[in-house]
């Protein structure tokens, strides 16, 4: 996976609804923060990981994996607000430790660390706990950049259509 490449379409895209939108001179990193949460949540309860009460399965790899995208967008745009872009992933991927839900609670124990800190150590700590947990979902580095590169595209649309 090429992070280095994943930075600049996703600060393409970013400054993109930072001008249309007029938010230029804004810090929108709580707002960004708490995206980034809700799409975990969001995975989450696409994976029904934690649903212990219910019989139901979990969703289509392929809903999951947009879900599990969309998350990496934010999280892209989180290092860019932190000027933390000199990330290396391992393409042979890192290992996840522990249930898929503590991996969850994993993610969102450091992005809630990241908000207080905002340190380059945290931020580098969550973004390897996410591709672990995505790694843990079944997804290789390619699919992941794969499916990264095709809700780009969504995302750009949306912006055409007014979204």
């Amino acid at each position: 996976m090429n992070i280095e490449t994943l930075f600049t379409i996703q600060k393409k895209l970013n400054d993109r609804i930072m001008a249309e939108h007029q938010l230029v001179e804004n810090d929108l990193f709580q707002e960004q923060l708490l995206a980034f949460v809700v799409e975990i949540g969001e995975l989450a309860n696409e994976t029904r990981c934690f649903k212990y009460w219910s019989r139901k399965g979990a969703s289509e790899q392929k809903v999951i994996l947009e879900e599990y995208v969309d998350g990496v967008h934010f999280l892209l745009t989180i290092g860019l607000a932190l000027g933390y872009t000199d990330i290396k992933v391992n393409d042979a991927a890192p290992s996840s430790q522990g249930s898929l839900t503590e991996q969850f609670l994993t993610v969102m124990k450091l992005t809630h660390q990241l908000e207080g800190v905002r340190d380059i150590n945290t931020y580098n700590e969550l973004f390897q706990a996410y591709v672990a947990l995505g790694v843990t979902l079944g997804f290789t580095m390619a699919d992941i950049e794969q499916a990264y590169l095709e809700k780009n595209k969504v995302n750009h649309q949306r912006q055409d259509e007014g979204y």
